[in-house]
């Protein structure tokens, strides 16, 4: 199924993107009160979704952990963020499929269904994609995944923001134990990331960038 974006533009708050980007801060206490609808929650992931990937195969996956048994779940397993576990409305759990290519046939099939493809060139790419995925190590595909995962957790962050919402990125947890913990497959899924999203109770507070003249080259 398509996303269909002109419908869910007319859901969103805040449509300049001038302020979603400039003004996004990390938010580390969230409105205990504020919650998530399950449908608002698919509606920000279907957005998110929009983010590019390599060969469009969409290696990210969701865990959102929003009841008081997830998050008790997760608490043991985060280091220093307990603040937004304990009031957010949610703590969306971010991880990379290790055989995104066995989604390539459903994905192909559908963008030729909808005629965003020729057969042609289906048949073309697949042909290519597959063995050239299942040949690569572990370790690459670890960093393919985490790379198109990473631009999925920005996107989301955005398109939160877009929605009146409140995030906070997070790498501090136990890598080695969280695809387990919540019944995925830890050999398959990789944890890249987990982002609070809520209602900010306090502000988060702005930060400084480098320049980018300090941090440029030309050649």
């Amino acid at each position: 199924m398509s996303v269909n974006l002109n419908k869910q533009e007319q859901s969103l708050v805040n449509n300049n993107f001038a302020d979603i980007m400039l003004n996004r801060r990390s938010v580390r206490m969230y409105d205990k009160n504020v919650k998530i609808t399950h449908q608002e929650m698919l509606d920000i992931l279907r957005e998110t979704v929009t983010a590019p990937s390599a060969v469009n195969l969409q290696p990210w996956r969701f865990v959102v952990v929003e009841s008081d048994e997830g998050k008790n779940k997760l608490k043991p397993l985060i280091r220093f963020n307990q603040q937004q576990n304990e009031t957010s409305a949610a703590m969306v759990l971010f991880f990379g499929d290790l055989r995104p290519q066995e989604y390539a046939n459903k994905i192909y099939d559908q963008a030729v269904a909808e005629g965003k493809m020729p057969q042609e060139v289906h048949d073309q790419q697949l042909s290519s994609i597959i063995p050239y995925y299942d040949a690569l190590t572990k370790e690459e595909m670890t960093n393919v995944v985490k790379i198109d995962t990473s631009i999925a957790a920005m996107q989301f962050m955005n398109v939160a923001r877009a929605h009146g919402y409140d995030t906070n990125p997070m790498t501090g947890f136990e890598a080695d134990q969280l695809a387990e913990a919540f019944d995925l497959d830890p050999e398959r899924f990789v944890p890249v990331m987990m982002i609070s999203i809520g209602k900010a109770e306090v502000a988060g507070y702005e930060s400084v960038r480098l320049d980018p003249e300090n941090i440029t080259t030309f050649a």
